[in-house]
């Protein structure tokens, strides 16, 4: 089968158009929420082509196939994150340039920053005094990597 457009997302559906439907998920790392085309098995072993015909990501929850009888789902894999929590507007600055100086992408959920696990950036903050922990956790968009020059 191959998918070429989302259906719809989960939070969309009412219970009763879920209950009433054998469900299939798809899991992916947040790394592969960005790829348009992909090959992948469904957690009941059923194969699936991605291949999106709109340059759009993939997140958390999307519907890829739906009928009468069957829904299948995206299920985006935990992760190591660093959850950092700003305790005024002038820290979250700070955090966010010296984020920037090492080009790693920050998430913003309510009024904590998300970033992909690292030792150095870890350190940095416990050096630093900056509130933050270590998680498991798994992020409903893709961290998106923007590309630059300094020239």
């Amino acid at each position: 089968m191959i998918i070429e457009q989302i259906v719809t997302h989960i939070g969309q559906l009412d219970s009763t158009e879920r209950e009433n439907r054998h469900l299939e998920k798809v899991y992916l790392p947040s790394d592969d929420l960005v790829k348009r085309i992909q090959r992948v098995v469904t957690d009941h072993g059923r194969e699936l082509g991605i291949s999106l015909r709109q340059p759009i990501d993939l997140s958390h929850g999307d519907v890829l196939y739906m009928d009468n009888d069957n829904l299948i789902v995206i299920e985006v894999l935990p992760e190591d994150i660093l959850v950092i929590h700003p305790r005024s507007m002038k820290e979250m600055g700070d955090i966010a340039h010296k984020l920037g100086n090492r080009h790693l992408p920050a998430q913003f959920e309510c009024d904590q920053m998300l970033v992909q696990y690292d030792y150095l950036v870890e350190e940095m903050l416990t050096h630093s005094g900056i509130p933050h922990t270590h998680e498991k956790k798994k992020v409903s968009q893709p961290f998106r990597h923007v590309g630059h020059s300094h020239g």
